[in-house]
């Protein structure tokens, strides 16, 4: 199933112009990695994806499974894009909490088991001003998936991540995978792309090429 396809997809900045006439098609159950260099576009790509932003020109059609009527965000996923703009002097659970009563589909006791999930403990005292960026990292992974979200873009997930902890975010995205989540990502490691992207897709001359067939 056809789950976003972009169209002739153009957007610029400034006059900087990242896409320009851009086709791609993600399908369901399937992780996508996108590649290119930093200021390439791929970020962009996920906020013009989600919404956030809007296309000069092109169409981006989400499944009307995942539209949502009355938001241009769509329904059931699960993002990191810009980092979430935590309250530094609240632990990592209160901060989830609060992204939790936005939609109120979770219980408490789901965030604390999604905290466990990434690495965290959910009990820990410690405010978000002196968490290091590993454990940053890992509350923004907890709160792209703590709502069990069908479809993830995950932009960077395995920054400042330990090697331990890359081993075992991989093991869950290629856990997800099996489940039948989507899953779309940007990796700068080339081991990360290579172990989890069914198909790879490189933003290169403001277009988007297969750099990777489908396995």
């Amino acid at each position: 199933m056809k789950l976003i396809e972009i169209v002739n997809l153009s957007k610029a900045f400034k006059g900087n112009v990242l896409l320009n006439q851009a086709n791609a098609t993600f399908e369901k159950g399937k992780i996508y990695g996108v590649t290119g260099p930093n200021g390439s576009g791929k970020s962009v790509l996920f906020k013009l994806i989600c919404g956030f932003i809007k296309p000069d020109e092109g169409e981006i059609y989400i499944h009307p499974d995942y539209r949502s009527k009355n938001a241009d965000f769509p329904r059931d996923f699960g993002i990191i894009i810009d980092r979430p703009g935590y309250l530094a002097g609240q632990t990592g659970i209160d901060n989830l909490r609060k992204l939790a009563e936005i939609q109120r589909k979770i219980s408490d006791e789901d965030i604390k088991s999604t905290m466990r999930l990434v690495g965290l403990d959910p009990n820990a005292r410690q405010k978000m001003k002196s968490y290091s960026l590993g454990m940053k990292q890992k509350v923004a992974l907890a709160q792209a998936i703590m709502e069990n979200q069908d479809v993830l873009l995950l932009d960077e997930p395995f920054n400042a991540l330990d090697s331990d902890s890359v081993k075992s975010i991989r093991e869950l995205l290629l856990k997800y995978k099996q489940g039948g989540k989507t899953i779309i990502l940007t990796s700068h490691n080339q081991e990360d792309i290579d172990l989890l992207c069914d198909q790879v897709f490189e933003i290169r001359n403001q277009k988007l090429f297969i750099a990777q067939p489908i396995q």
